[in-house]
């Protein structure tokens, strides 16, 4: 910042060097100047006049350019941007304030009471030390700016910004330091190597660059992607009683099985978690990230200061059209590996995976079912929690025999651990009882056209052996599935 002080008192110097009528300068800019310039030791606050001057112009360009790509600003630094910027703009340059840094309040917010735990504190492996005190308003890689808060992980938070280089809006995700080798950017890696013309990379989220940044307690990677809306989890939260019809689930699911079939097929990736909070809604209207934008401006985001960070509450984008697209691949695996580690959210975990069996591909197919019978009816179809309400494996299998039927001696017989539930010729030990629930007495209250299709379709996902399962291509052939679409006869 010394540079730029000094470019600005060259500045002041050339004013006096140009014998000119001065113009009379807006009076907000002069007292922001003042008060700048007086911290600063500045020998005068005249500087506003010399923004009429050619030479002086210039020299207000390159110091707007270094506090653009200054970093991180102290509040005082803060104040000479907007200065500095008041006086760009009052030069008759083109500027909007997508492309300057903004100077966001440090006041005028709700503070959170200390002992209420928030956001990211909310979950159980959280640790203070591990994740990046971001702040509002800072610059990260000297190029992105914080807008405000979008969300947070166990691995990560994301945060609106603006890339100050092309005055366009992105989406920051800091990831937790800790983490060696980056999984989701080796992924990223693996599929932007893939040259293909299939439909389904497009139904990806992009990821533009990533960088790395180094924090109180260590490392940081940093992901810049394509700024999306809000989550499917999110948009049900808008719909009556928080489910869609199976009419509306169609198009969604088709766009899901078509990236399923492009990472399985030629990019060789295994999702491992799809879940409804990882499929967003496009965000192709940058006026719904303005306003967010201008809504921190305006009203703070409400916040929790506790040892020197601050803990933001994240905003919700404005919903938009468009069908999801595919997100977070933290804890995707290449299918050309093997793999017998335990993946997926609890409910969400395929027989393979609750008996510690190797997997494959396969498991996104019994997720990606799972995640649609989510998406229209009240109940997820697998709880697996005993009677002290304790997520319990013997209550998750004893759920998929309800609805599934007994799995097949052979296929017991390939776990590690199947001898704890069956016998040597695969009946049940007696650890757990059967529950009377059938498929379509759970499916009463699913709306829309063809049920009876929507539960078939369901029971070609649903299959004790992987192998057994359709894949994503022609669960997309299902004869519910192709229901509706008009299909041009090839010929």
């Amino acid at each position: 910042m010394i540079l730029v002080i000094i470019l600005l008192h060259i500045a002041e110097y050339a004013v006096d060097t140009v014998d000119a009528v001065r113009p009379v300068p807006d009076q907000n800019t002069v007292c922001a100047f003042e008060n700048v310039s007086s911290n600063y030791g500045m020998c005068r606050p005249a500087c506003p006049y010399l923004v009429s001057h050619s030479p002086c112009k210039l020299l207000l360009e390159i110091a707007f350019k270094i506090i653009c790509f200054h970093g991180s600003l102290s509040d005082l630094e803060h104040q000479l941007s907007a200065a500095v910027y008041k006086l760009h703009c009052s030069s008759g340059s083109e500027v909007t304030h997508q492309n300057i840094i903004r100077v966001f309040p440090t006041a005028g917010f709700e503070l959170i009471d200390t002992t209420e735990f928030v956001e990211e504190e909310t979950l159980p492996s959280y640790n203070a030390a591990n994740y990046y005190p971001v702040r509002i308003g800072e610059v990260l890689n000297r190029r992105y700016q914080v807008l405000t808060k979008l969300g947070y992980g166990v691995t990560s938070t994301v945060w609106l910004c603006h890339d100050l280089s092309n005055s366009k809006y992105i989406a920051l995700k800091v990831y937790v330091h800790g983490v060696e080798k980056n999984n989701e950017l080796s992924v990223y890696d693996r599929t932007n190597s893939v040259e293909t013309d299939h439909m389904g990379k497009l139904f990806m989220r992009k990821l533009l660059d990533h960088f790395h940044i180094e924090g109180p307690h260590g490392h940081h990677t940093c992901l810049v992607l394509q700024p999306l809306g809000i989550t499917v989890e999110q948009f049900l939260c808008f719909c009556p009683g928080r489910v869609m019809t199976i009419d509306d689930l169609k198009p969604c699911l088709r766009q899901v099985l078509g990236v399923l079939d492009f990472l399985h097929t030629q990019a060789h990736i295994i999702h491992t978690d799809l879940q409804l909070k990882n499929l967003l809604l496009p965000g192709n209207d940058p006026k719904s990230f303005s306003d967010l934008e201008e809504a921190e401006l305006k009203d703070p985001s409400p916040r929790k200061i506790l040892d020197g960070r601050e803990i933001y509450l994240s905003r919700m984008p404005i919903p938009g059209n468009g069908l999801p697209l595919l997100s977070d691949f933290g804890e995707a695996r290449f299918s050309n590996e093997e793999h017998r580690e335990d993946i997926m959210p609890n409910v969400y975990r395929a027989p393979e995976v609750v008996l510690k069996m190797n997997w494959d591909c396969k498991v996104d197919i019994w997720n990606v079912a799972l995640m649609a019978w989510d998406m229209v009816c009240h109940r997820t179809l697998f709880q697996g929690r005993n009677s002290d309400d304790i997520f319990d494996d013997r209550a998750h299998l004893a759920e998929m025999m309800a609805i599934l039927g007994p799995p097949a001696a052979e296929f017991v017989t390939k776990s590690p651990v199947g001898s704890v539930f069956w016998d040597e010729n695969g009946r049940r030990k007696n650890l757990f009882s059967i529950p009377n629930a059938l498929l379509d007495e759970l499916a009463a209250d699913i709306q829309g056209h063809n049920k009876k299709g929507f539960l078939q379709f369901m029971q070609r996902a649903l299959k004790w052996d992987p192998e057994d399962r359709l894949t994503a291509w022609e669960l997309m052939l299902d004869p519910w599935m192709m229901e509706g679409l008009e299909l041009r006869k090839r010929g």
